[in-house]
């Protein structure tokens, strides 16, 4: 589960016009334990064409119907819609599963669908994203498009998710990965990862107020002027990783004690 929130403090670093960024709250929903990348692969070497690569995956009704059940009910407690893409051409077995499981889900919950086609939901996602509130995808699907969305939010470095197993055990962390060619060069954004950690907070221990400490604490920062380099636009100020996770870590304790007294 993926936020792509565009912060208002924010509106201005990303490379889309902001007209377009104004109130885009997004959640995509990706499902990440079946699909491609779960799938079989195998390389062979045929003598007269050189090598041979060959994937295969697969999709069972059940897999796609829990996801799909979990995306549906958080849609109706939003604005009652959701988006699948599909690729019709391309998959139309697996496209098939998902569009019919779907349909009959949303209809029980009262929930309005969409189906686009996934090239054609990456190019409303940047050129229209007002128009999107919940997205739900398959793992190769929401992979791709969870890191576009970064550009919604001004950089991939904003960027992070919760992953919850059917059990309620939950993993948070960053979705750009380790980010090894920035190793001891101090100009990472952590927000991301400071991000992940408010949503923790919120999502599996119910701690609503000290989420909302660590997200405003991080929103008052941007207001301040104060950025990372993924995110300098004219006027701010720029820092390093470690100067701008202290500003933000005493910026939440500040709030915290003026929000006590």
């Amino acid at each position: 589960m993926s936020p792509l929130k565009v912060s208002a403090e924010l509106i201005h670093a990303s490379h889309i016009k902001s007209v377009y960024l104004q109130n885009v709250d997004i959640l995509l929903i990706r499902e990440n334990v079946s699909g491609i990348y779960q799938g079989k692969w195998k390389e062979t070497h045929i003598h007269s064409e050189g090598r041979r690569a060959e994937q295969t995956f697969y999709y069972e009704e059940s897999q796609v119907r829990r996801i799909l059940e979990v995306a549906v009910r958080i849609a109706a407690h939003r604005h009652g819609r959701i988006a699948l893409p599909i690729k019709d051409a391309g998959i139309p077995t697996i496209s098939r599963l998902w569009r019919d499981c779907l349909s009959e889900i949303a209809v029980r919950y009262g929930v309005k669908y969409s189906l686009l086609n996934v090239d054609h939901m990456a190019y409303q996602l940047a050129q229209n994203p007002q128009d999107f509130d919940v997205i739900i995808a398959s793992n190769l699907f929401g992979d791709i498009l969870a890191d576009l969305g970064g550009v919604l939010l001004g950089s991939r470095g904003l960027t992070y998710s919760g992953n919850f197993s059917s059990t309620g055990a939950a993993v948070y962390q960053t979705n750009h990965g380790a980010c090894y060619d920035l190793k001891g060069k101090n100009e990472a954004n952590p927000v991301g990862q400071i991000l992940s950690l408010a949503m923790l907070l919120r999502e599996s221990f119910g701690l609503i107020r000290e989420a909302c400490l660590i997200e405003y604490g991080v929103a008052d920062v941007w207001r301040q002027g104060w950025r990372t380099a993924d995110l300098a636009e004219e006027g701010c100020r720029v820092l390093g990783t470690r100067e701008i996770g202290d500003l933000i870590a005493n910026n939440v304790i500040k709030i915290s004690r003026a929000d006590l007294q």
